[in-house]
């Protein structure tokens, strides 16, 4: 009886023993836990701190560094890129530190080009990070005239920029700008999309992202029809192999005899939603395109139809054509009847040219040109601002977003129509 008591007592210790052995245990692992946590949540702080404070330098340096008007910069390095592309490296004139940029921002140009009476205003983007604070750099094509109108002249100023201006020359430069850039700020995965020469912003914005070290989800797709076109293959090459966050797809709508997918290019068909639906886990991206109209048109549709959020559909068109949303946006062809009846008119007040507003002209730079009065433009979609023109009577609207809306009392004529009988300082 003695002896069961004993082993009754030594089971009862030696659990005893056991319970306070593993509550020590827990307690030590809750504070290892805990002091793990607060680690993580010390190193999160100061990363962000690091972060905000990075941020507030680079808007600090933005404004310092930044200037009004043009500004004389140097053709350091002309490249040919390939494609009829050719990338310029451009350095200020004065040799003074240049502003950092948003990646996906453009400069504005102010070319003198023989035989046109007005310097011509243009806009290209940055195809580079903002992580290289001597140059800046815009890769350019030379764009041939239209295939079905092969009579008509070539692009005037990409061509300028090909065969008549080369190393050491002197050209007029506004400081960067655009709505259409990615926030370097966030962590969120991110679908980068450009086509033909729409590839520009977006691969400054991929740049941004492997040089800074980011490790946020990316897919970028880069739409071209074959090899003829496809610049810049071996730093995508590059990329795919160093950094294992970056998915990088070549889509080539119609490859060349000897072309082999896996190869030169990894999907024979154009850049689409219905692509990314086979790729791409969700719909739950960003998503940043830049390219021909017929394409930018097609995804941002169908990416609406997908379910992504308006927010999260981020573009850039220039030229007169402009993406179409399905979301209601005012549109002359709208109120064309309206219009009409009403009878608005448009007065010029510096050319004294008054004339019944037709909305068929689409913009009012456009009908300005078609009654032979002279507006600066450049970008044609809203963005550069050199358009920008004082209203002295009435209001306008606009057809689509701006990049940035004027000050009161201005409008950007390139994608603004009459509301009402109108006065414009032009």
């Amino acid at each position: 009886m003695e002896i069961a008591v004993n082993i009754v007592t030594l089971v009862f210790l030696g659990a005893l023993t056991l319970y306070i052995a593993s509550a020590a245990f827990s307690s030590v692992r809750r504070s290892a836990i805990a002091a793990r946590g607060q680690q993580l949540e010390d190193e999160y702080l100061r990363a962000r701190i690091g972060q905000v404070m990075d941020e507030r330098r680079i808007e600090r340096e933005r404004s310092e560094l930044s200037w009004n008007g043009f500004r004389k910069f140097e053709i350091a390095r002309k490249v040919q890129e390939g494609g009829g592309v050719c990338s310029f490296y451009l350095r200020p004139h004065d040799q003074k530190k240049l502003p950092p940029f948003k990646p996906g921002q453009y400069l504005t140009f102010q070319l003198q080009i023989p035989g046109q009476t007005k310097p011509v205003v243009r806009c290209y983007s940055l195809s580079d990070s903002p992580n290289h604070p001597d140059y800046y750099r815009c890769s350019i094509k030379a764009v041939p005239p239209p295939r079905d109108k092969p009579e008509a002249p070539p692009g005037l100023s990409s061509n300028f920029f090909h065969g008549s201006l080369k190393e050491g020359d002197i050209i007029d430069v506004k400081a960067p700008g655009g709505g259409f850039f990615l926030d370097l700020s966030k962590s969120t995965p991110v679908v980068l999309i450009g086509g033909g020469i729409g590839l520009t912003p977006v691969l400054s914005m991929l740049n941004a992202i492997v040089e800074n070290g980011s490790k946020r989800e990316v897919w970028f797709f880069y739409g071209v029809r074959n090899s003829k076109e496809h610049i810049m293959k071996d730093h995508f090459d590059a990329i795919r192999r160093e950094h294992d966050n970056v998915h990088v797809c070549i889509c080539y709508s119609d490859p060349e005899p000897g072309e082999e997918k896996g190869r030169h290019y990894d999907h024979g068909e154009r850049v689409s939603v219905a692509l990314f639906k086979r790729l791409l886990s969700s719909n739950n991206y960003e998503f940043y395109l830049c390219g021909p109209p017929p394409m930018m048109n097609s995804i941002v549709g169908d990416l609406e139809a997908w379910g992504v959020p308006e927010t999260h559909i981020h573009f850039e068109a220039f030229g007169p054509a402009t993406v179409k949303k399905t979301a209601p946006v005012a549109h002359p062809d709208a109120t064309a009847a309206s219009a009409a009846s009403a009878g608005i008119v448009v007065s010029f007040a510096k050319s004294n040219i008054t004339a019944p507003w037709n909305p068929d002209a689409g913009s009012l730079l456009e009908f300005a040109e078609a009654n032979n009065v002279t507006m600066d433009s450049g970008c044609r979609a809203g963005n550069c601002g050199t358009c920008i023109t004082a209203i002295k009577q009435g209001e306008v609207k606009y057809l689509q977003d701006p990049g940035a809306k004027p000050e009161a009392g201005s409008c950007l004529a390139c994608v603004a129509v009459p509301k009402g009988n109108l006065v414009l300082d032009a």
